[in-house]
């Protein structure tokens, strides 16, 4: 009398089954790091470029409205109108983020931009008329809660690339980097070009 064996699994169950066991696995020792912690790069620097963007886009009603009170002071005025031009004019994409003479370019324009603002504040000082306008009190307000919000902004955006970095740099990651993810670089950072860079300039008046 023949015994009967059940039938075989389909083989494709099993190939499916195998690759889900090494997904799971692959989970667990970091191998969506990279990916992710790039992401996260890209997502800080965003807001970089946003808190930027919302200093640029006060400049132009600071300035009329100095204007207004001062127009003598016409070449801090000009200063002031020309470094938000070239700060306006250098832009980081995601795929630039690992060029350090861009990256460079772009933080010096800031720069000149964070002292030409801070020349004009101090200008402001001589004209008692100006500092007591309410349209120059809001404006002066937003400048210093947006210099805050760049501070944060630049903070956060060295911290995901130092995560990034590291991850690339040490074990697990070093290994799914060699592997899969050999075309992702290092990615720059911001580095302190003037003393106290990292800090957001005081912009109140005494």
């Amino acid at each position: 009398m023949l015994t009967r064996h059940p039938p075989l699994p389909d083989p494709r169950i099993w190939r499916f089954a195998l690759v889900l066991i090494m997904a799971m696995l692959l989970a667990g020792c970091g191998v969506n790091n990279i990916p992710t912690y790039d992401e996260q790069v890209k997502s800080a620097w965003a807001q970089v470029e946003n808190q930027y963007q919302r200093r640029a886009d006060l400049v132009p009603n600071l300035v009329e409205t100095v204007k207004g009170f001062a127009r003598q002071e016409q070449e801090t005025l000009t200063a002031v109108v020309e470094a938000r031009a070239k700060a306006t004019s250098i832009q980081i994409d995601a795929e630039s983020l690992d060029d350090p003479e861009k990256m460079r370019q772009f933080e010096q324009a800031q720069q000149q931009l964070t002292g030409a603002l801070s020349r004009l504040m101090a200008v402001s000082e001589r004209y008692p008329d100006l500092k007591s306008n309410q349209n120059f009190l809001t404006l002066q307000s937003q400048l210093e809660g947006t210099e805050n919000r760049i501070a944060v902004a630049r903070r956060d955006f060295i911290t995901a690339v130092e995560r990034y970095n590291t991850e690339l740099r040490t074990f697990p990651g070093r290994l799914w980097h060699s592997i899969l993810y050999s075309d992702m670089p290092l990615r720059e950072t911001f580095d302190a070009t003037t003393e106290n860079a990292d800090q957001a300039p005081q912009v109140e008046f005494e």
